[in-house]
This record gives structure tokens, sequence and C-alpha cells, in this order.
């Protein structure tokens, strides 16, 4: 019987190497060169075949990997393990790890298009995916107890994403932030700021005099308030930059350029 994790990745592998086969005909592979890896004809552009059917390649292993290890089925660990029984673990967690790494990955592929920073931001959101991602499955399988899984995972990964998140958002919001003040007019420009700093000052005061207040109502404001700068920012970044005037240079002495007094 076929396991859900062959399944997944083996549905992966086939669909890569079905890519591999299109893309080299359709870069000017010929004969059966495409599907007998070039044995017999071309398989059109060597670079993009090769990466499609490694990456199939890949995906097939791990398929085969799983299904020998029935998933990581208890009874299969003790048995290849030689034991008569494995520790329990608990159920695997949802997270939104995977969409968070699919948005990074997409935002890179835009990046090499558009602009080089563009790609750093994806390559950066895909690695710090990539890296959470793998501590949250290490956590799921570490104990049979998921509140100590998820503490365990807390106390290695949080001393790095506190700080990272911390300054992230700190960034994004200055530039977003920046992004209003120089959209706005100058009398708007000084209003948002006076605005903003009220906001902040009124948040602070009420935590400050309400700590028992209910602990869901202060982060909901500030995730409302978070989230209308930076909507703004975007909408002010789309409309882009006012127009800036200098200022006319006066000559304050009574000379003209040639010396002579007027």
């Amino acid at each position: 019987m076929f396991t859900t994790g062959f399944k997944f990745f083996f549905g992966i592998a086939a669909a890569l190497v079905t890519a591999s086969v299109v893309y080299g005909y359709s870069t000017g592979g010929g004969g059966v060169g495409p599907v007998t890896l070039g044995w017999k004809g071309g398989v059109g552009d060597h670079v993009g075949y090769v990466l499609l059917f490694g990456l199939g390649l890949v995906a097939s292993l791990f398929a085969f990997a799983l299904v020998s290890f029935r998933d990581a089925d208890h009874a299969a660990q003790a048995h290849y393990l030689g034991i008569e029984t494995v520790a329990p673990t608990t159920d695997v967690t949802g997270t939104l790890w995977p969409v968070v790494a699919a948005a990074g990955a997409g935002t890179a592929a835009v990046g090499l298009v558009l602009h080089p920073a563009v790609f750093v931001v994806g390559l950066a959101l895909t690695s710090i995916s990539a890296i959470s991602w793998t501590m949250d499955a290490w956590a799921d399988r570490a104990t049979g107890d998921s509140v100590a899984n998820r503490a365990l995972r807390n106390r290695v990964m949080a001393p790095f994403e506190i700080p990272i998140a911390g300054a992230g958002l700190i960034g994004v919001m200055v530039l977003a932030i920046s992004r209003i003040l120089l959209n706005a007019s100058p009398n708007g420009a000084v209003f948002f700021a006076s605005a903003l700093a009220v906001v902040i000052l009124a948040l602070g005061t009420l935590y400050a005099a309400k700590p028992d207040l209910n602990k869901k109502i202060i982060p909901s404001l500030v995730l409302v308030a978070v989230a209308a700068v930076l909507v703004g920012g975007v909408l002010a970044a789309i409309d882009g930059e006012r127009q800036f005037h200098p200022h006319d240079v006066h000559q304050t002495d009574s000379h003209s350029e040639d010396g002579t007094s007027e």
C-alpha cells in the first residue's frame, strides 16, 4: 500500500519529469532525446532540462524513502531499529510557513525581473521559512507531549525569531511611514506625524493604566494601527512622491556679479 508521503513526492516527481520532457521538446529537442536523456536525439536547453529532471529525481528518491519507512510509522521504525517499540509522538501541527515560503519564492522570481532588492527580500523570506519550517517539523517529533514540544521549539527559536521579527517590523513601518510623509503635502505630513504620535501615546497610556485589561484588546488595536499604516504606505508608494520645488536663492549683498554696486 502506498503511503501519503509517497503519493505526494511521487506526484511531484512525475510532474517535474513531464515538465523536463516538455521543456526539452519546446527548446529544440529532437527525436526521443528528451525521453531517453539525450541517448537518441537532443534534449534542447541543457540547463533547464537537467534542472527539472534532477529535481524530479530527488523527489522520487524522497518518495521511495518514505514508502520504505512507511512515513515514519511506529511499527516500521521499531522493525528497522530492531527494538520492540519507539517513543510515542504527537500529531503534526499545522503551520503557515509553507505559505510564506511560497510567497518568498514568488517574490524572488519577480525580483529577478524587477529589482535586485525585491529578489533579496524574496530570498530572505524563503530562507527564514525553510529554517522555521524545519524546526517545527523537528519539534513535532521530539516528544509525545505537544505542550513540551512547543516549549522546546520556542526555547531554541525564540532568541532568533523575536529580534529578527521586531527589526523587520520596525524597518517595514519606517519605510511605510516615510512613503506616506513623502506623498502627503507639507501640512498633511505634519498632521499625519502628529496623529501617529498621539495614537502611540494613547495606546501606551492605556496599557500602562489598565494592565489587567483584556489581553486581546491592546494587541487588536495595535494590529489595526499597524495595518492602517502599512496599507497607507503601499498606496502612497503606488501614487509616488509629491513634487519638491527648490527655493529660489536670493542674493543678500548689494553687489552684482561684476562687483559693482546696484
